[in-house]
């Protein structure tokens, strides 16, 4: 069976951070995001799994977050076999709007032109590397908030880039070809983006080429744990699934439950991880649209320690 066209597009970015109520005062009150789902790290209870996003949490907008203070994770360290940044999507007039009201809540903005698009680069209080890009294509509707109104919101997420050694290159390239349904529309110097086929600017990764002596990556608060890219269903997941193990010897996992779409996970041949989840079944199967990110939602199987695991919880003021 022919699966590559089985990928949609970008689902969600995951990344390991610091302290919680630092991490929620970025992402909702400095760049306007919405709260959608305020959960804890299956794997880990003991750790919010934080998601942010438009209205709804439409695949595409997700970024999520493991705010791991005092859990004993090192820091990270930044190399090849990473996604060393993420990069939203906003309209060309909001660029003086952005740069203003990140620089002045003394952050420090690097403007560039990459592939004839402006781009706004900083870091969060985590200090991941974190983007805005000028594209006027994104249609998609933005959450609003009283600070940040729909002429400059951001729309969601544009790519995320992958920093590849030289030895790791030509693999990746053929397999992101060959098996993730995407085509590369573009290349500067040492970075070439990708586009999924049948999507758009807003479903992109890019891939950017590291000196031959640029050392592996080490993941930690800091880093990108992993991007995920859409996928229908989970009949369509397991034929992926089984193309990836069955036919090209990879390991994958099983198809994990996380509540609110279905999961696996494998490696690329450049070492970043990768996630495949399902569109649904969504962010409001365990509360209204209206009230999305306003109460601890837990695993169903885990609702029995509930009284535990909020107390092992910092407190977010929300």
């Amino acid at each position: 069976m022919e699966t590559k066209p089985f990928i949609k597009g970008l689902h969600h970015v995951t990344a390991t951070v610091n302290e919680a109520q630092e991490d929620y005062d970025f992402y909702t009150k400095l760049l306007a995001l919405r709260l959608v789902k305020k959960t804890v790290n299956f794997d880990n209870n003991a750790v919010y799994h934080m998601y942010y996003g438009d209205k709804i949490g439409t695949p595409g907008t997700i970024f999520t977050t493991f705010p791991y203070q005092n859990q004993g994770i090192r820091k990270g360290v930044e190399g090849t076999g990473m996604i060393i940044s993420t990069t939203f999507s906003i309209p060309s007039t909001a660029l003086g709007f952005w740069k203003s009201r990140l620089e002045n809540a003394g952050i420090t903005v690097v403007s560039s032109v990459r592939f004839g698009q402006q781009v706004l680069w900083f870091r969060d209080p985590a200090e991941l590397q974190i983007e805005l890009i000028a594209d006027d294509n994104d249609i998609r509707k933005p959450f609003i908030t009283d600070e940040v109104n729909e002429e400059v919101a951001i729309r969601g997420i544009h790519h995320v880039t992958l920093w590849v050694a030289p030895n790791d290159w030509e693999p990746v390239r053929h397999f992101l070809a060959a098996e993730m349904n995407m085509a590369e529309v573009a290349q500067e110097g040492d970075r070439i983006r990708l586009e999924v086929k049948g999507g758009s600017s807003r479903n992109a990764l890019e891939l950017l080429r590291a000196a031959a002596d640029t050392p592996r990556g080490k993941n930690g608060i800091g880093t990108v744990h992993h991007v995920a890219w859409k996928i229908d269903n989970e009949e369509a997941q397991q034929a992926l699934r089984h193309r990836l193990v069955d036919e090209l010897g990879m390991e994958v996992t099983e198809i994990k439950d996380r509540k609110y779409f279905r999961s696996i996970y494998f490696r690329l041949p450049s070492h970043q991880l990768f996630e495949v989840a399902t569109s649904g079944p969504g962010f409001d199967v365990d509360e209204s649209v209206e009230e999305l990110g306003t109460h601890l939602m837990l695993p169903n199987d885990k609702e029995h320690n509930r009284a535990i695991i909020e107390a092992g919880l910092p407190e977010i003021q929300l």
